[in-house]
């Protein structure tokens, strides 16, 4: 455990840092009185590497699947209505 003062650990703030990353505690005193206190927290496990081609063989698409689409589909994208009217337009 390191005791320092707030002017010191202003000055230093890397010097200690690097401190509290290698397990070491510093207390930041205000008038040699005890005010705060620095710790390392604990590392957030970092997500695994993703590989790519996992699911290779595994994914199947029909030919068509990207065909052009047909003039009643893009209606439909455009937000045209999916049932034709029926009656007088």
């Amino acid at each position: 455990m390191i005791k320092v003062n707030v002017q010191e650990a202003k000055t230093h703030l890397s010097r200690y840092l690097d401190q509290v990353e290698n397990g070491d505690v510093v207390i930041l005193c205000r008038h040699n009185q005890p005010v705060a206190e620095l710790r390392a927290i604990a590392a957030t496990p970092s997500l695994p590497v993703r590989v790519a081609g996992l699911l290779k063989g595994r994914v199947h698409w029909e030919p068509d699947a990207f065909a052009p689409m047909t003039d009643e589909e893009l209606g439909e994208f455009d937000g045209a209505p999916l049932l034709p009217r029926v009656g007088p337009a």
